[in-house]
């Protein structure tokens, strides 16, 4: 078997069920397996799920177990000769899958790659590359210097920004939403590691795999991200475990460096934890009550599925206007300039990487259009937020 692609899900039924339509087309063709690990949600993602997914494997727990110990869970019992970790807020697209496999087969002395991510306006996610968060490094972005100095080598060595990201790249650290691992790489350096219940696994892995001769790379075919949907951002939880995941993985590998040091670095987290738990707070307050009243959609379709998007906008009071695709043509460019929040594409009827290239070209402002899909197996328009049924 070629490939086994394990996603853990928690509470993300609407975004699971998309992933692992996009999962299902990239397959086409290669030898593969898909393990979907429950960490006991409470909406109904495994009822509704096994019955339009059966050729999944389903491993269902009875209590939240984290990230890196659900993972593990599928990863014992995987048999792909490559593992994928993908994130259920995801969308890939159907090339992304052999583009990986094709770069490792030719790669031997790849442990991991990872891939341009996107987020929901189309930008570049800067976590699709990272260096190891040295003292050094982690000290520079939490106090703004990668921000100041972003292309320096010096200062911006958190998020490789000086690299060019539309070429295949050697980069430190792969993000855990969408981890490619050789699995003999992996068998070599250990599963991992479950002291890190959500956030800094990623980081732990790929620097046990530079540790142990391996090297990682980017590669620039794209997926889309939502980022954070499973976690909420906006609480105080998100910022608490990311900060102390920081800390942990500082602790395990850079204890050696000194006591002021160490001092420094906890103070910079800190402050960072404090500032962002405000930061969300603030926004969260100031969000408005029903931020769809205020939003303009375009609807993309060839008309097969366009009836019951209208409805869906019906019933939610949406504003919205249709472009009429007879021939599964994507709007002109200048239809980012014509105040629209969202253009919603039918993925019955448009493939996943034209949708992602489509919104990759958008010109970089700050009132920039948001990816949005409809979901015809469940009738639901997908935007950042969430589902809209």
């Amino acid at each position: 078997m070629k490939l086994s692609i394990v996603i853990v899900n928690y509470n993300v039924r609407y975004f699971l069920e998309q992933c692992l339509l996009s999962v299902e087309k990239a397959l086409c063709g290669i030898s593969g397996e898909v393990y979907v690990v429950d960490n006991n949600s409470s909406d109904d993602s495994m009822c509704v799920l096994k019955k339009k997914f059966p050729w999944v494997n389903y491993i269902e727990n009875k209590e939240n177990y984290g990230f890196s110990r659900a993972n593990n869970q599928a990863l014992s019992v995987a048999r792909g000769e490559y593992v994928l970790l993908l994130n259920p807020d995801t969308i890939i697209g159907e090339t992304t899958l052999s583009d990986c496999i094709s770069f490792m087969d030719k790669t031997p002395d790849a442990g991991m790659c990872g891939v341009r991510m996107l987020k929901v306006d189309g930008g570049f996610a800067p976590e699709s590359r990272r260096g190891v968060p040295t003292p050094f490094t982690a000290f520079s972005k939490m106090i703004g210097l990668s921000q100041l100095f972003p292309k320096s080598r010096l200062f911006g060595k958190y998020y490789m920004q000086y690299l060019d990201a539309e070429q295949v790249n050697e980069i430190e650290i792969v993000s855990g939403a969408f981890m490619f691992i050789r699995k003999s790489a992996l068998d070599k350096v250990g599963l991992l590691d479950e002291t890190f219940f959500m956030y800094g696994e990623d980081i732990d892995i790929s620097y046990r795999m530079l540790k142990a001769g391996y090297k990682n790379y980017y590669l620039p075919t794209s997926i889309l991200h939502y980022k954070g949907e499973s976690t909420k951002k906006s609480s105080f939880a998100y910022v608490n475990v990311f900060h102390r995941a920081m800390i942990i993985f500082f602790r395990k590998h850079f204890s050696h460096n000194n006591f002021f040091y160490e001092i420094l670095i906890n103070v910079a987290i800190a402050m960072k934890a404090c500032i962002s738990f405000f930061k969300y707070k603030v926004l969260a307050c100031n969000k408005p009550k029903d931020p769809l009243r205020q939003e303009k959609f375009l609807f993309v379709s060839d008309g097969t599925n366009l009836s019951d998007m209208l409805e869906v906008a019906d019933r939610n009071n949406i504003i919205h206007d249709v472009f009429h695709s007879s021939a599964r043509e994507f709007p002109p460019t200048d239809v980012f300039e014509k105040g629209y929040d969202y253009i919603v594409f039918d993925t019955d009827r448009f493939p996943f990487t034209s949708i992602l290239e489509f919104f990759r070209h958008q010109p970089n402002h700050k009132d920039a259009v948001n990816i949005a899909t409809y979901l015809s197996s469940s009738r639901a328009i997908m935007v950042l937020h969430g589902a809209i049924k």
